[in-house]
């Protein structure tokens, strides 16, 4: 933990775990980031980016910083697209839960029943409802999914 992080933060621990984790959960590590394999796959490719640096607000990071940060998010969202060829990438920042610096990326296909309403309500829903959390759970293997994301990874100017 740092000065400005009093208190013990999931995403920290995450990341100073990266070799413990499973295989499939880590899609790629930049030099700012890292991008985990989200929890829902029925938004198959979805993305956690975490800074690697604790901060809660993207303003906390410097221009250099942001900048670097911000080109690691779309290399991550070129990928996704290459890979699963969505309809359409929706990006959230919120932090409520868990104040460290995370966008998750969300890839929404033609065929979703929800494309015109925030993911959260679904998720939200897929807290109370078994089904529902089944359904978003999984629409393929993890495995599969992040070899998929990694193959398409291009960095700018290769």
């Amino acid at each position: 933990m740092t000065d400005n992080q009093p208190e013990p933060c999931y995403f920290c621990d995450k990341l100073a775990r990266l070799d413990d984790l499973p295989d499939e959960e880590v899609v790629w590590i930049f030099p700012h980031s890292v991008a985990l394999l989200g929890p829902w796959q029925y938004y198959q490719g979805y993305c956690i980016l975490i800074a690697r640096r604790h901060v809660t607000e993207l303003s906390q990071l410097g221009h250099a910083e942001r900048h670097a940060y911000f080109e690691e998010m779309c290399v991550l969202a070129r990928a996704i697209e290459a890979a699963f060829k969505p309809r359409k990438m929706n990006y959230e920042l919120l932090g409520n839960q868990v104040p460290h610096l995370h966008w998750h990326l969300f890839p929404r296909r033609s065929d979703d029943p929800d494309m015109l309403k925030p993911v959260w309500l679904s998720l939200e829903h897929a807290e109370r409802d078994e089904a529902w959390r089944h359904r978003l759970q999984g629409r393929s293997q993890a495995t599969e999914t992040t070899a998929r994301i990694r193959e398409a990874v291009v960095f700018p100017g290769t």
